[in-house]
């Protein structure tokens, strides 16, 4: 299943846990997310004048400034939308977050895929919409995503099946990188046939398949299509 805007949000993990914040990371990012981390609030809070984000996810039990101060702190300047994370499941502790301006609140231990579905939920409520893309360019290549044609220089080009879906699933997300997990989730296919449409691809696209220019290798990250996106009027 496809996460909500998955490839263009941004999302904040702060969590004082080493382990804990690592996982996290890795687990977000291979849904497709792109996130950043920080140890503590004050680093966070430092972060987010340098960056902006989609969402926060905070540990509530952090020394120095906890989750619940956090919260009150950003939300006296932003309407970041924050999830709060907390070995505590007290009735009394989910009022308290949610009265600072969290928008959910979720009890550790927890299922990985509850957190997904409660992020994409949160998104759903709080990012605008964006026009889709209707196709990509790159070079002398056009592809129709809702068509899945490709042509160069008008002509076109034919692909089979696993090639088009998943030069539809990177044109969707022309410019960011998408992981293989994601790619594979898109496709309905596994993460090496992943790999082998992606060296397909490239035989047909690159001048020099070796070295490539469009579809491009990400390194830890998965794979990306350098294209400029043609978005519906």
């Amino acid at each position: 299943m496809t996460d909500i805007a998955a490839d263009e949000a941004h999302i904040l993990v702060v969590d004082d846990d080493d382990r804990i914040r690592a996982l996290l990371k890795r687990f977000l990012q291979e849904r497709g997310y792109r996130v950043s981390t920080a140890e503590n609030a004050s680093r966070a809070l430092a972060t987010m004048k340098a960056l902006e984000f989609d969402l926060l996810v905070l540990d509530v039990m952090m020394p120095g400034m906890d989750g619940f101060e956090m919260t009150e702190a950003v939300r006296g300047q932003s309407e970041t939308p924050i999830m709060l994370l907390t070995a505590r499941g007290e009735a009394e502790d989910r009022i308290k977050g949610l009265s600072l301006g969290a928008d959910d609140y979720l009890s550790k231990p927890f299922e990985p895929e509850e957190l997904i579905l409660r992020i994409n939920a949160i998104l759903r409520r709080t990012k605008p919409a964006q026009a889709a893309i209707k196709r990509v360019e790159f070079g002398d290549w056009s592809f129709d995503i809702d068509r899945e044609q490709l042509s160069r220089s008008g002509e076109p080009v034919r692909l089979t099946g696993g090639e088009s879906a998943l030069l539809a699933a990177l044109a969707a997300s022309a410019g960011q990188p998408v992981s293989r997990l994601a790619l594979s989730e898109r496709t309905g296919s596994g993460e090496r046939a992943v790999d082998v449409q992606v060296t397909r691809l490239r035989r047909k696209l690159e001048n020099d398949p070796k070295e490539p220019l469009h579809l491009q290798t990400v390194r830890g990250e998965g794979y990306r299509l350098a294209a400029d996106p043609v978005f519906e009027d």
